[in-house]
């Protein structure tokens, strides 16, 4: 049975005296606190390290499938930062069914000094207590035009663009 959704980031571990949480809810209010300030890209992989499986399966618009935690940095974590020094993560509502659950999250900050936000929703799959699956949805129109709208920001764009390229050529040439 879905959960009643629970809207800006609201307190979702119980007070004392209540049940324990779910191993859904600990997910959450550690992904909460992953993105509420991220102090940079190796903070942010620190932080989540612990909660992805070694094997977890990162699905996203337009990227390649990353595979485990290395695959979480490379193709994940690194580019986004490097495109998005500041990127933030707000959770607007979640929702759980069982070991799934519903993110719909705003990401925001500056690419080259100019203001960008996109909305995200991500689809965490649970095993004791650690994602094994995050499938991400989202219209990434409002990155690229800012990234469109930047020209500051195209070198970067492309260096990323092309390393994203080279890692997945180089990850097919190895199976």
């Amino acid at each position: 049975m879905l959960t009643t959704p629970a809207t800006h980031s609201e307190a979702i571990l119980p007070a004392s005296g209540e049940a324990a949480p779910t191993e859904a809810e600990r997910w959450l209010a550690a992904f909460i606190a992953g993105w509420r300030a991220p102090a940079g890209p190796q903070q942010f992989v620190q932080h989540f390290r612990p909660w992805l499986s070694p094997q977890v399966h990162l699905l996203q618009p337009q990227l390649p499938q990353a595979t485990g935690h290395r695959g979480f940095e490379e193709q994940f974590v690194r580019p986004l930062f490097g495109l998005i020094p500041d990127v933030r993560g707000t959770v607007e509502r979640w929702a759980t069914r069982g070991d799934v659950i519903y993110i719909e999250l705003t990401l925001s900050g500056h690419l080259a000094r100019r203001p960008v936000s996109w909305r995200v929703c991500d689809r965490i799959t649970l095993r004791d207590g650690v994602a094994i699956e995050r499938e991400s949805y989202c219209d990434p129109t409002p990155l690229l035009a800012a990234v469109a709208l930047t020209p500051r920001a195209w070198p970067r764009f492309l260096r990323l663009q092309l390393g994203r390229l080279v890692n997945h050529i180089n990850g097919r040439r190895k199976t």
